[in-house]
């Protein structure tokens, strides 16, 4: 599994311990070394405020870096608003930020999608949840000492970013693309794009452990439904928001032929876009 995407427990807690010991020493003005990891903590404010989170997590509840008013693309909060939720976090752009919270890793997978499309390079998804990471290592109620930053984005160009729109998705399925349903069972057989598998995203996560599979089981999975790496691949569900998840498995299992379908079924039933319903496997 690619680290510079998905990260261990052990991973996060062996650089928090590094920074620990290192921030004295190669602390900037702000004294914060730089660059240096940073933990995203996208759960509700009232969980992180009163469960607890992970050494150093800062607050970005999943609501604050969503906006249902298409202000850019989808439910992209826009590169304004995401720049000052990362500045008021004093997140700069060359930290490395690790994103997690306690669905299996669903939201902060958005949070690691979104900051990939805006340009953010080093974006990893934490395996597992904080639920995973409660069992093994120290938790705390104390919020860190941030120093606000000056967050400049840089977008990426259309032709760069994994997000596709309504014509691309179109063009794809005169192609031999793999479009992959990632909802419930009752939800595809309401209706699905023509010719989708479905793949529940949870399928890549372990129930006892909260962690994804090991590699080569993830590679049999996928395989199973032909969603290989030989394959141009779409995603989508309802809102982009379960696809976030499998498309960073994806990319940490290497997969490089990846569309992230935005507007997702709701951008398609609004169009009349064609349909197919029934049973399915």
């Amino acid at each position: 599994m690619d680290e510079t995407v998905v990260v261990t427990p052990n991973w996060l807690a062996a650089h928090l311990e590094d920074e620990d010991e290192d921030e004295h020493e190669n602390a900037d003005e702000h004294g914060h070394e730089d660059p240096q990891v940073r933990i995203v903590d996208v759960r509700d404010a009232w969980e992180y405020d009163g469960i607890g989170h992970v050494p150093g997590a800062v607050s970005i509840p999943f609501d604050s870096y969503r906006d249902e008013t298409d202000v850019d693309r989808g439910t992209l909060p826009g590169v304004d608003a995401f720049a000052t939720l990362l500045g008021d976090a004093g997140i700069s752009p060359d930290d490395t930020i690790v994103a997690y919270d306690d669905t299996h890793g669903v939201f902060a997978a958005r949070f690691v999608l979104t900051a990939l499309e805006y340009g953010h390079d080093d974006v990893r998804l934490l395996d597992g949840d904080f639920s995973a990471w409660n069992r093994d290592h120290e938790t705390t109620s104390a919020e860190p000492e941030t120093e606000p930053t000056t967050y400049a984005p840089d977008p990426l160009a259309r032709e760069e970013s994994p997000l596709v729109d309504l014509e691309t998705v179109e063009d794809a399925l005169e192609r031999d693309a793999v479009f992959v349903d990632t909802r419930e069972r009752h939800e595809f057989e309401e209706a699905r794009l023509p010719g989708a598998v479905r793949f529940d995203w949870r399928e890549v996560v372990d129930d006892e452990t909260r962690r994804l599979k090991p590699e080569s089981e993830l590679e049999a999975l996928l395989s199973e439904y032909g969603i290989t790496p030989d394959r141009e691949i779409v995603l989508y569900c309802n809102t982009a928001r379960r696809i976030s998840h499998t498309y960073v498995v994806l990319r940490a299992l290497g997969y490089e032929h990846v569309a992230f379908y935005e507007g997702s079924l709701t951008e398609w039933l609004a169009t009349d876009g064609d349909i197919e319903t029934g049973e399915s496997r």
